[in-house]
């Protein structure tokens, strides 16, 4: 994978919609690992859709069910393990 996109802020998830998207235009492997209130920005519709192009999305299932207790998890749920094993696959990682 080419570009990991931490996000751990919501407003980095805000963030992450154009990154992405610009992604998917430009044909770029990218993942994505939300955590701690970052992954508020997955009850984005526009942003779940533009993962679509990702080629893993995953969430800290922890913070999923600390900060959206009564909402669907749209993406794979994760610990931290499955972060760090992303972070050592991709080529960048961008912090959001």
């Amino acid at each position: 994978m080419k570009i990991l996109f931490h996000v751990a802020t919501e407003a980095g998830a805000q963030l992450l919609l154009p990154l992405a998207l610009a992604c998917r235009r430009g044909g770029h492997a990218f993942g994505v690992f939300f955590t701690h209130d970052g992954v508020r920005g997955l009850l984005d519709e526009r942003l779940q859709s533009a993962l679509g192009g990702a080629a893993r999305a995953v969430v800290c299932e922890e913070s999923w069910h600390r900060f959206c207790p009564d909402s669907s998890c749209p993406v794979e749920l994760g610990s931290q393990t499955v972060n760090s094993a992303l972070m050592g696959e991709a080529q960048r990682v961008v912090s959001l």
